[in-house]
Protein backbone atom coordinates (compact mmCIF):
# COMPACT_ATOMS: atom_id res chain seq x y z
CA UNK A 1 0.00 0.00 0.00
CA UNK A 2 0.92 3.61 -0.60
CA UNK A 3 -0.34 7.41 -1.06
CA UNK A 4 -0.48 9.68 -3.98
CA UNK A 5 -0.77 13.84 -3.87
CA UNK A 6 -1.71 14.55 -7.80
CA UNK A 7 -2.51 17.56 -8.70
CA UNK A 8 -3.74 17.91 -12.49
CA UNK A 9 -3.59 21.09 -14.62
CA UNK A 10 -4.97 22.08 -17.91
CA UNK A 11 -9.02 21.91 -18.59
CA UNK A 12 -9.84 19.86 -16.09
CA UNK A 13 -12.36 21.69 -14.24
CA UNK A 14 -16.52 21.69 -15.25
CA UNK A 15 -15.78 18.73 -17.79
CA UNK A 16 -16.65 15.99 -15.73
CA UNK A 17 -13.12 15.24 -14.43
CA UNK A 18 -13.80 14.58 -10.43
CA UNK A 19 -16.23 11.94 -11.43
CA UNK A 20 -14.88 10.11 -13.74
CA UNK A 21 -11.86 10.17 -11.40
CA UNK A 22 -14.33 8.69 -8.72
CA UNK A 23 -15.51 6.14 -10.86
CA UNK A 24 -12.03 5.26 -11.85
CA UNK A 25 -10.91 4.80 -8.36
CA UNK A 26 -14.08 2.29 -8.04
CA UNK A 27 -12.67 0.56 -10.35
CA UNK A 28 -9.10 0.10 -8.96
CA UNK A 29 -10.11 -0.16 -5.28
CA UNK A 30 -8.39 3.13 -4.49
CA UNK A 31 -9.37 5.32 -1.48
CA UNK A 32 -9.29 8.93 -1.03
CA UNK A 33 -10.57 12.46 -2.56
CA UNK A 34 -10.47 14.40 -5.09
CA UNK A 35 -11.63 18.09 -5.15
CA UNK A 36 -11.47 21.56 -7.74
CA UNK A 37 -8.20 23.83 -6.32
CA UNK A 38 -8.14 26.98 -7.66
CA UNK A 39 -7.31 26.30 -11.53
CA UNK A 40 -6.25 22.57 -10.93
CA UNK A 41 -7.59 19.06 -9.22
CA UNK A 42 -6.30 17.61 -6.51
CA UNK A 43 -6.42 13.95 -5.70
CA UNK A 44 -5.11 11.93 -2.70
CA UNK A 45 -5.34 8.68 -3.25
CA UNK A 46 -4.49 5.43 -1.58
CA UNK A 47 -3.97 2.06 -2.47
CA UNK A 48 -2.01 -0.90 -3.87
CA UNK A 49 1.14 -0.57 -5.52
CA UNK A 50 0.03 -1.71 -9.30
CA UNK A 51 -3.44 -0.03 -8.89
CA UNK A 52 -2.58 2.80 -8.44
CA UNK A 53 -0.44 3.05 -10.75
CA UNK A 54 -2.91 2.20 -13.06
CA UNK A 55 -5.03 4.80 -11.74
CA UNK A 56 -2.64 7.51 -11.46
CA UNK A 57 -1.83 7.34 -15.21
CA UNK A 58 -4.93 7.08 -16.13
CA UNK A 59 -5.93 10.24 -14.17
CA UNK A 60 -2.86 11.94 -15.82
CA UNK A 61 -3.72 10.76 -19.45
CA UNK A 62 -7.37 12.73 -18.82
CA UNK A 63 -9.82 11.25 -16.56
CA UNK A 64 -13.10 12.17 -18.41
CA UNK A 65 -13.64 12.54 -22.40
CA UNK A 66 -14.25 16.36 -22.80
CA UNK A 67 -10.75 17.33 -20.00
CA UNK A 68 -7.45 18.03 -21.30
CA UNK A 69 -4.49 17.39 -19.07
CA UNK A 70 -1.54 20.14 -19.33
CA UNK A 71 0.58 19.41 -17.02
CA UNK A 72 0.55 17.49 -13.08
CA UNK A 73 2.42 16.89 -10.15
CA UNK A 74 2.61 13.51 -8.60
CA UNK A 75 4.36 12.37 -5.46
CA UNK A 76 4.31 9.79 -2.65
CA UNK A 77 3.18 11.07 0.53
CA UNK A 78 3.11 8.96 4.05
CA UNK A 79 0.79 6.82 4.01
CA UNK A 80 -2.78 7.81 4.36
CA UNK A 81 -5.84 6.08 5.29
CA UNK A 82 -9.53 6.85 3.43
CA UNK A 83 -12.53 4.71 4.40
CA UNK A 84 -13.72 5.46 0.60
CA UNK A 85 -12.98 8.02 -1.95
CA UNK A 86 -15.16 10.77 -2.41
CA UNK A 87 -15.50 13.43 -4.15
CA UNK A 88 -14.71 16.86 -2.36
Amino acid sequence: MKSLHIKVYGHVQGVGFRYFTQQLAKKYNINGTVQNVNDYVEIYATGNIDSLETFSDKVIRGASPMSRVLSFEKQEVPLLEFSQFRTI
